[in-house]
């Protein structure tokens, strides 16, 4: 039995240390701390939390001040975030320190009552006993009276207790009620269908509608996703930022999409590799703004550098995919992973994905709420009478149904535009026009 857990106390104060935010998170208390000087650190970051400050290694030596020298200083300080490889087991260590708190809370309350028994103190035990074990991290289920209030309220009210992130595409939301927080998206194509762009303008879109959007990026630069971002927002062909061959319109539209980008909740990430690196930022900015909408864009999974080198490739890409899938729950957002597609494809007649097609599929059908392929008949035909026209399939909705809609894709300008089905020729004929 494991009376005092000092490498647990460690973990739980160098999470801290590391990643300040999880202090919001944390349940254990200074009691629960065997250390005296781990009880006093512990209390510094809490009176830097309660003062609104970040948690960090100068925060929490200010705020101890000549108590600094009995907790070793601040190179212990620093020594316990130098110890925690990732945050990312967070929980299990304070269930390891809540476990040996219990332990040593039930000895002393055993031998309390060993000096001198009765059937009274002996009830009284059985009840501390009973307190004891149920002291730790957890979570409170919620009634079933209580959510069948909330549906039957729901159904009286015609409100919809689920309802998604509105995406700009009108058909695509009839099928999944909008991006759904909580939910891993995973949206795979072949590399140049468009992927990329069209994870921008989900991004950009849920900018418009006064979102916060983040965009993480393993392959292209700030500087260049944010081309992108104007040549859609502006209609500026692609092909001119590499010569600058711009005109007195581009001028124009260049200055109203720059304007444009520059009031979004936009932020892309070109430096995090890792899913720690990941998660760090998503819950540093939830936390700094709980109030916003958020919406997580990864390009793309195979790019993300696994915390844990496996002998197998799809090991790995299965433990990405099971940690974004844990973090959208978590943070409760949508997360839109896009993903690439084995050549598989390029070998069959008919060239539209299926699920099997998934590169290094390993876990990644089982962790997805939502999967989407993109698929441009043009792509493989130049002749086809489908020209500019991209077709979402949905493979995979856990909580919906699958089918196919289709966006018009102006590449040049990297754009998707909604293609109402009730209008293809008229609409067809315009996108023609645009092009020439």
């Amino acid at each position: 039995m494991t009376l005092v857990n000092d490498d647990a106390e460690v973990a739980v104060l160098g999470s801290i240390l590391l990643e300040g935010t999880l202090f919001k998170k944390v349940t254990v208390t200074e009691n629960q701390f065997d250390s005296n000087p781990h009880k006093l650190i512990f209390g510094a970051m809490k009176q830097v939390a309660d003062a609104g400050q970040a948690i960090d290694l100068v925060t929490v030596t200010t705020n101890l001040g000549d108590a600094i020298r009995e907790v070793g200083g601040t190179t212990y300080l620093l020594s316990l975030a130098e110890s925690v490889p990732s945050t990312e087991s967070f929980a299990h260590y304070e269930r390891l320190l809540y476990e040996a708190y219990r332990n040593r809370k039930s000895r002393e309350l055993a031998i309390r009552y060993s000096e001198n028994p009765c059937e009274e103190k002996l009830d009284k035990l059985i009840g501390y006993l009973q307190v004891c074990r149920e002291m730790g991290p957890g979570t409170t289920e919620t009634e079933n009276a209580t959510s069948l209030e909330e549906i039957a309220h729901m159904v009286l009210t015609g409100e919809c207790a689920s309802a998604g992130l509105p995406t700009p595409y009108t058909d695509l939301d009839n099928l999944t009620g909008g991006l759904q927080p909580g939910e891993l998206i995973i949206v795979a194509a072949r590399p140049s269908v468009g992927k990329t762009a069209f994870a921008l303008n989900l991004a950009a879109g849920h900018c418009r509608n006064h979102g916060m959007s983040s965009f993480f990026s393993f392959e292209m630069g700030k500087k260049q996703l944010l081309q992108r971002l104007i040549s859609a927002e502006g209609n500026i062909h692609n092909q001119k930022w590499r010569n600058m061959a711009f005109n007195e319109k581009d001028y124009s539209a260049v200055a109203f999409a720059v304007g444009e980008v520059s009031n979004w909740k936009l932020a892309i990430h070109e430096k995090q590799r890792t899913i720690s690196d990941i998660r760090a930022v998503l819950r540093k900015t939830i936390h700094d703004h709980p109030e916003e909408k958020h919406l997580v864009c990864i390009d793309y999974l195979q790019l993300i550098t696994p915390l844990n080198k496996q002998q197998r490739r799809d090991l790995e890409i299965g433990e990405i995919t099971r940690e974004l899938k844990l973090l959208a729950i978590e943070l409760n957002i949508p997360i839109v992973l896009l993903s690439q597609l084995s050549r598989s494809v390029e070998q069959r007649h008919d060239k539209r994905p299926f699920m099997s097609d998934l590169r290094e599929s390993g876990n990644i059908e089982q962790d997805a709420d939502v999967i989407a392929f993109l698929y441009r008949d043009d792509y493989y035909d130049h002749a086809s009478d489908k020209k500019n026209i991209v077709e979402i399939t949905l493979a995979k909705q856990r909580n919906g149904p699958t089918g196919t809609v289709e966006l018009v894709f102006l590449k040049e300008y990297g754009s998707f535009q909604n293609y109402y089905k009730d209008a293809r020729r008229e609409r067809h004929e315009e996108v023609k026009g645009v092009r020439s």
